[in-house]
């Protein structure tokens, strides 16, 4: 395996990358990151809607959500999360701040765009019916859940959550074998999921989805709407994100591992 001073060569050069795709290039990978994570996501739904013991269902939800990020990691898509550890070749001069912001709205919206799309296939195919509705009833239920957090507390959960995130993926660069890179992913992911906290991308699928079904199944939910999707819980979400993983995770191992202040 690779030590952590050489993961951070590695990602330099790999986010540096990242920066300089064509802009159509790197829309379709953030599309496909969007329906991976979706993908997740609704596995995990489905994993834990008939599981009488909350607990019991969080931990089997936290086994399936990985997944996502697998698909993403090792069939190659651009996800806004991890890129926040794009600070990392920023910081060592190897990407501009430019292309770096370039690649974080380009994913953002494309990461949007393929989480609501599998929201929509999931909810119009009524893939929901699972378990004689159930898993529509825990879809409405999570969404007004999320959107009902405090913007503080959506805000540091998302920091927690992305901290997490953005170590799964500097863990996955540290193993040579695909075996390696899946083991190393799936923990830090299961841990933040099976904890509670905020991912911007995942919501992007949650809330749409519990939207979308609380109309197609007549479970609607006072304060579940579009504006408190994007308000309540998708703007302190990403903000935290975006600290956790570019301000803690990505300037804290640049500083130890490439900058040259001793």
């Amino acid at each position: 395996m690779y030590s952590p001073a050489e993961i951070a060569e590695r990602y330099k050069e790999a986010g540096a990358n990242k920066t300089r795709l064509p802009v159509a290039k790197m829309f379709v990978l953030a599309l496909f990151a969007g329906i991976f994570i979706a993908f997740g996501a609704f596995g995990s739904q489905v994993a834990g809607a008939s599981i009488d013991s909350a607990s019991l269902g969080k931990f089997l939800s936290a086994l399936v959500f990985p997944v996502g990020l697998m698909m993403v990691l090792m069939a190659g898509a651009e996800l806004f999360t991890g890129n926040s550890l794009l600070v990392i070749p920023v910081l060592a001069k190897e990407a501009t701040v430019k292309g770096m912001l370039k690649n974080w709205v380009v994913v953002y919206i494309g990461n949007l765009l393929g989480s609501i799309l599998i929201a929509l296939l999931l909810t119009y195919s009524h893939s929901f019916n699972l378990f004689d509705k159930a898993v529509a009833v825990s879809v409405v239920n999570t969404a007004a859940s999320k959107v009902s957090l405090s913007f503080s507390d959506a805000f540091l959960r998302g920091i927690l959550c992305n901290v997490l995130v953005c170590i799964s993926v500097w863990i996955s660069f540290s193993a040579k074998e695909a075996a390696g890179k899946i083991i190393g992913l799936f923990l830090p992911i299961m841990l933040f999921v099976i904890s509670g906290y905020e991912h911007c991308v995942a919501n992007m699928y949650f809330i749409p989805a519990g939207i979308l079904a609380s109309h197609e199944y007549g479970l609607e939910v006072d304060g579940l709407t579009w504006g408190s999707f994007f308000v309540n819980n998708l703007l302190p979400v990403t903000l935290g994100n975006v600290v956790g993983g570019a301000c803690i995770v990505g300037m804290g191992y640049f500083f130890v591992y490439l900058s040259k202040d001793k």
